[in-house]
């Protein structure tokens, strides 16, 4: 007995449409809200909204951060870590190595601070060589922020916010 496929024929008939519809309709919905993005963005904006500029004609200068990185006994390794992945020349850094770090550690720190060529060349990167003591439940570690805030006032003037 010899079986015909039309049932399997209808069945792709049947989503075949569906599929068809669905697939021009979303093709429809993307191109129109594509456009309709695209060209609201530049209708309203213009260079001279995006980048702001003062009465000279000039772009306003951008703010300088410092940091303050600190860390105790066994976080040299965490200190460079940091230090790499927060660095940028602008900035200024103040690393700090508690009382319970030992003077090998700090040693360490500051080595690594004159070896690295960047941190040499742009002379941005301080260590602490008078280690403060902290308890990071006190008043301690508010001591420790403003020794290293007159460092920064010491060495370094074009800072804005710490």
């Amino acid at each position: 007995m010899k079986r015909t496929h039309i049932s399997s024929s209808l069945d792709h008939r049947a989503w075949l449409l569906p599929l068809i519809s669905v697939s021009v309709l979303s093709l429809v919905v993307i191109l129109a809200v594509s456009h309709s993005k695209s060209s609201s963005s530049t209708a309203d904006f213009t260079v001279s909204d995006r980048v702001p500029v003062n009465q000279l004609g000039q772009q306003p200068k951008l703010p300088g951060f410092a940091y303050l990185i600190s860390g105790t006994k066994g976080d040299v390794t965490r200190l460079k870590r940091v230090l790499k992945a927060v660095y940028h020349p602008r900035n200024y850094y103040v690393l700090h190595l508690d009382l319970e770090a030992s003077d090998s550690e700090r040693l360490e720190l500051a080595k690594y601070v004159k070896s690295e060529n960047v941190l040499r060349d742009f002379k941005n990167v301080m260590v602490v060589g008078k280690a403060n003591l902290v308890t990071y439940k006190g008043p301690t570690m508010i001591a420790s922020t403003l020794h290293a805030i007159a460092i920064l006032l010491k060495k370094a003037k074009d800072w804005d916010w710490i």
